[in-house]
């Protein structure tokens, strides 16, 4: 697409309509001047505000799944030995004896 004609050819119709009454005296000078006294916006700035503002919610959803595991875990569990098992776990697999510690 030759953007060179396109443009000229929008121009050419712009210039050829008149005026419109209805756009207030200076609306441009407005715009403008308001679009001037905006602030860029702070990319950072904005993530770490969303960083803080989640941080409680995912505290307190790690403290939720942390109390309904250890409750899980109990609820579940026959034996009391979870060190004596995960040692022979690890250990029966490797030839190495129980004694030898």
């Amino acid at each position: 697409m030759n953007w060179t004609a396109l443009e000229n050819k929008m121009m050419a119709a712009a210039r050829r309509t008149p005026p419109d009454d209805r756009v207030p005296y200076a609306f441009e000078k407005r715009i403008m001047a308001r679009l001037a006294g905006r602030m860029p916006s702070d990319a950072l700035g904005e993530w770490a505000a969303a960083l803080w503002r989640t941080a409680v919610p995912c505290l307190l959803l790690a403290a939720a799944l942390g109390a309904w595991s250890l409750w899980q875990a109990d609820a579940y569990s026959t034996s009391r030995e979870f060190t004596g098992e995960f040692e022979t776990a690890v250990l029966m697999d490797s030839g190495a004896s129980l004694d030898s510690w």
